[in-house]
């Protein structure tokens, strides 16, 4: 679920305007799934660009804030989402933890890389969902070491099917600031796409998993 379509369509606008999103339907992106898929979005190209930083920061937070009210911690999903949820525990005044997909195999085997007490209120920040799968391993870590995980924010989602499953299956609330449906109207909008390169997208987005460029 999107915050609001104003801050989805800025969102839209300003991913578009530092090229955190690929599209190459004839050379098409593998994703670590393994699926093909004609667009990548790069969400930690955010980070390079200050105000757009400062932008994605602030409307984090200020929806965050909002929505859930102010946590105890901020957690970021390891790695993407690691440097801007550390700017916005920081913006917040919030200590910040960040979790990984599996512990680390060495030292203190963490999973959780902080301090955090257990019983506190978190918000987990993340950059990008696709599936959800990771989103909700470093949701499940969180639990399992005691914290009360309010919800989710992240940049952007793919808004597949199977991520909405996923998320009201582990029953954890999600919210982003943009989405596909928003970054497609900019897209077309701002000359980025045409219309055929539209309705080819749309295609993709309806069933990933099953896609080819043939």
């Amino acid at each position: 679920m999107i915050f609001n379509k104003s801050t989805a369509k800025k969102t839209a606008e300003v991913l578009l305007q530092i090229n955190a999103i690929k599209l190459n339907p004839r050379d098409p992106f593998t994703w670590a799934s393994g699926w093909k898929s004609p667009i990548y979005c790069d969400n930690r190209m955010v980070l390079s660009y200050p105000t757009v930083r400062n932008f994605i920061k602030e409307e984090i937070a200020k929806n965050l804030e909002n929505e859930f009210g102010k946590p105890d911690v901020i957690a970021g999903v390891a790695t993407g989402a690691i440097g801007i949820g550390a700017l916005v525990a920081e913006f917040l005044g919030l200590p910040f933890v960040y979790v990984r997909t599996e512990a680390k195999k060495h030292g203190r085997q963490n999973q959780i890389e902080g301090f955090v007490e257990r019983g506190k209120n978190v918000v987990v920040i993340e950059d990008l969902i696709s599936t959800g799968k990771s989103s909700l391993v470093a949701v499940d870590a969180l639990k399992s070491a005691g914290l009360n995980v309010k919800g989710m924010v992240a940049i952007f989602t793919y808004g597949f099917d199977i991520s909405r499953e996923n998320f009201k299956t582990n029953n954890v609330n999600l919210f982003t600031l943009s989405n596909y449906e928003s970054l497609l109207e900019q897209a077309l909008n701002t000359n980025f796409i045409n219309q055929k390169e539209l309705k080819f997208l749309s295609k993709w987005n309806t069933n990933p998993s099953k896609w080819n460029n043939k």
